[in-house]
């Protein structure tokens, strides 16, 4: 069973940083894909960012590009995201979700796996 848990959000000043990460167990997800997406209140859920577990391309929503890195810790096998220069549009609580590869990588519904979320609260 494929678990995943997110930690690492907290309250931070405009122009902070965080780094969440994303715990996986549960099998093996070489050959899965893990993304980070987010969900501000009154809003839907959005894409931020995106990896194969092996490896390749990386994928980011253009609010983040520049700002944001999806990366992988092989020895914790967890899958992190650094978050620099935050803006109060940042605000969200953030999920890490997983899939096999297939269509289109900032496609919610194409991820069935899904932690319980981390909220990130960012000040002006």
């Amino acid at each position: 069973q494929v678990q995943l848990v997110e930690s690492g959000g907290g309250l931070v000043q405009a122009g902070g940083s965080l780094r969440l990460t994303c715990a996986t167990s549960g099998r093996t997800f070489s050959g899965y894909a893990v993304g980070w997406f987010r969900q501000a209140p009154g809003k839907e859920r959005e894409f931020v960012a995106a990896r194969n577990w092996s490896g390749g391309s990386t994928y980011y929503a253009d609010s983040v590009k520049g700002r944001f890195t999806i990366s992988r810790d092989n020895a914790k096998n967890t899958v992190d995201l650094q978050m620099n220069s935050l803006m109060p549009e940042d605000t969200a609580v953030y999920y890490c979700a997983a899939r096999v590869p297939s269509g289109a990588y900032n496609n919610p519904r194409g991820y069935p796996y899904w932690g319980q979320g981390t909220q990130v609260t960012v000040s002006s």
